[in-house]
This record gives C-alpha cells, structure tokens and sequence, in this order.
C-alpha cells in the first residue's frame, strides 16, 4: 500500500464524511448532484428486450459468445445482415422470437 502523502493526511483530518454524505443525499433527493448516462448498443438492447441471456441469444443468432460479447461492448460492429436482424428484435421482440422458435 502506497504512503499517503502529508497533504492528504492533514485535509482527510478535518473532514466530516458523515456530513458530507448527508449532504450528497439531500442534494440527490433534491433533484441535484450527477446523473450519468450509459449508452447501450443495438445488440445488448435486443437481448434484453427478448429477456435472454448472452448464451441463449448468441446461439440464437448464429454467433459465438464472445462475438455477442463484442457487439454489446462496442468493439466490433455486428455484418449487415446481425445489424438487420437487431434491428428487428428491437422493434418487435416477439415476432422475432415467434419466427425464431418456429425455425
């Protein structure tokens, strides 16, 4: 474990951090404080509206896991025809699964 250097030490020493936790909740319950945003992929959007997991969805498609994998982390883009066939599952989940099941 690193040393703390004696800056940090000396201000840590004059913190409240019940206080300031306090603080943050009422600044949070007051509509306030910072709001993130996480941006999901076509792919992870898709899966989770056909409610299945990363293994039931790849085997789905056609696609290894890691591929799947790949797609919801943005580190590849899915072909044009996976892109389509996203594309779909999003805007309507059940046909897709109706189709799907039935093949």
């Amino acid at each position: 474990m690193k040393k703390l250097s004696k800056e940090i030490l000396e201000r840590d020493a004059k913190r409240d951090i019940g206080a300031e936790v306090l603080e943050a909740i009422r600044e949070v319950k007051a509509g306030g404080g910072r709001k993130f945003t996480v941006q999901v992929s076509q792919a992870t959007e898709a899966r989770i509206k056909l409610g299945q997991s990363q293994a039931d969805f790849a085997e789905m498609l056609g696609v290894s896991v890691r591929t799947l994998q790949d797609w919801e982390q943005g580190r590849r883009e899915p072909s044009g025809a996976a892109k389509a066939l996203l594309k779909v599952a999003v805007t309507a989940p059940k046909t897709v699964r109706k189709v799907l099941a039935a093949a």
